[in-house]
């Protein structure tokens, strides 16, 4: 005879299915509570990065990586400073509210033993360029013919200033011999062109507004640095370029002859706590704004990984410059993917419960089932027992109520179909029980 859904449910035993349940979720709940415990929270909408000077290449990058962590949902707010050193001070600092920051190349050689950060590789070439004026060297100078003439190199603070003053030191200048103006910008630019000041030093990339303005200058000259070589033999962080004739401007024929260049490259840091998922958005935004060709890098060459850094490696940056945007990401928004990827990281030990659960559940409301009618069996083979030693002991009527009230046991067990054959067996030694009392014992 066929059951509907309902009729098999009514000859379930809730009392059994209950003892079962309530132990399950509270496996599922504990698996939960323990992924929750060792995955990260949903990252958070807004994040601040330290740039650089007002008008600097940092700042303008500082917003251009704005712009792409916008487009996912993340304001990230552009805090100006003083340059690298300032801005290693702030990430250093746990109560600078800053998350991020770009770092030049070679600011960073005091690393302290308590530093938490993380690097997120290199972004691009920063050379030295070092403009003179007409006049204030011969053709074929060197950096050691600056000795003595009036150099800015660059505001206090700044990365420029770091890197000019390793140049000027292993050279033998220093401001005891030679003056050291601590200006930079577009001031020095003017103050070049009117003599005020000799040469200049900047930092930057060839995007840079006060490099390509430096470039275009009458009278202003590029310093060709012919020991480029010995300097990367001196400074480990420092790069050989080479800025090749007519590569500014080929009808100006800006530079007119190929020009040695010494450069750094620009890092970003972020603190080593900093959301993986805010991690993938920085180099997400680092590839779409520095991975464009230029006039020193070839396309896609940048962003990668720091070969000569003095933080480590965030493992999110090694994948991604390994394998390449995470694979929900490629497919998803932003906010999609990282929905997703914590659900998954929720599922994965909720789905190590649920499947022992599944598959042994069942057996378990078997043997709760099956133990019911056993226990029954017990006292109806204990019964048996006693008529057949002392059959005098009660009479008859005394020993079928005894053995009545085990029958009334028996019918309120609810047995699923699969147990059924156990049931009636019960039943049916049940009867025989009743018969042999009514053979030992006197009505």
């Amino acid at each position: 005879m066929h059951l509907s859904m309902p009729e098999k449910l009514k000859l379930l035993s809730w009392r059994d299915v209950v003892y079962i349940a309530i132990p399950s979720v509270l496996l599922i709940l504990a698996a939960f509570w323990v992924a929750a415990r060792y995955i990260k929270p949903a990252p958070p909408a807004r994040m601040v990065i330290s740039t650089g000077s007002e008008g600097g290449a940092y700042q303008r990058f500082g917003a251009l990586y704005a712009d792409v962590l916008a487009k996912n949902g993340v304001e990230l707010i552009a805090k100006p400073s003083a340059g690298s050193p300032e801005n290693l001070q702030r990430l250093r600092d746990p109560n600078s509210g800053v998350d991020a920051a770009f770092i030049q190349g070679g600011t960073t050689l005091s690393k302290s033993d308590d530093d938490a950060l993380v690097s997120l590789g290199e972004l691009y070439y920063e050379p030295l360029w070092i403009f003179y004026r007409n006049g204030v060297l011969k053709e074929g100078a060197a950096v050691l013919d600056l000795k003595g003439k009036r150099l800015a190199i660059g505001k206090v603070g700044s990365g420029t200033q770091h890197l000019a003053m390793e140049i000027l030191s292993v050279n033998g200048i220093n401001a005891q011999n030679t003056p050291l103006i601590s200006a930079g910008g577009f001031e020095v630019a003017a103050q070049l062109q009117t003599g005020e000041i000799d040469a200049v030093f900047v930092v930057g990339p060839t995007q840079s507004a006060l490099v390509w303005a430096l470039l275009y200058s009458p009278g202003v000259h590029l310093l060709d640095i012919t020991q480029a070589e010995a300097y990367t033999r001196q400074f480990a962080y420092l790069k050989h370029l080479v800025l090749p004739r007519g590569a500014i401007d080929l009808v100006q024929n800006i530079p007119p002859h190929d020009i040695q260049i010494v450069s750094t490259t620009a890092t970003l840091l972020a603190r080593e706590e900093t959301h993986p998922a805010l991690i993938w958005l920085l180099l997400q935004a680092a590839s779409t704004v520095h991975g464009e060709p230029g006039v020193f890098q070839k396309p896609a060459e940048f962003p990668h990984t720091e070969r000569n850094g003095e933080f480590p490696m965030a493992q999110e940056a090694v994948r991604y410059y390994t394998n390449g945007k995470p694979f929900l990401q490629r497919y998803l928004p932003f906010w999609a993917a990282i929905l997703v990827d914590r659900l998954l990281v929720l599922l994965v030990p909720i789905l190590a419960v649920l499947y022992p659960l599944f598959r042994f559940a069942p057996s378990l409301y078997g043997w709760r089932v099956r133990s019911r009618i056993y226990r029954r069996y017990g006292e109806l083979k204990f019964l048996e027992g006693e008529v057949e030693e002392a059959p005098q002991r009660y009479t008859r009527e005394e020993w079928l109520h005894k053995l009545d009230e085990i029958e009334a046991d028996v019918t309120r067990i609810r047995t699923p179909l699969a147990f059924a054959d156990m049931f009636y067996t019960l039943r049916q030694h049940t009867g025989l029980v009743r018969e042999t009392i009514i053979k030992r014992t006197a009505s």
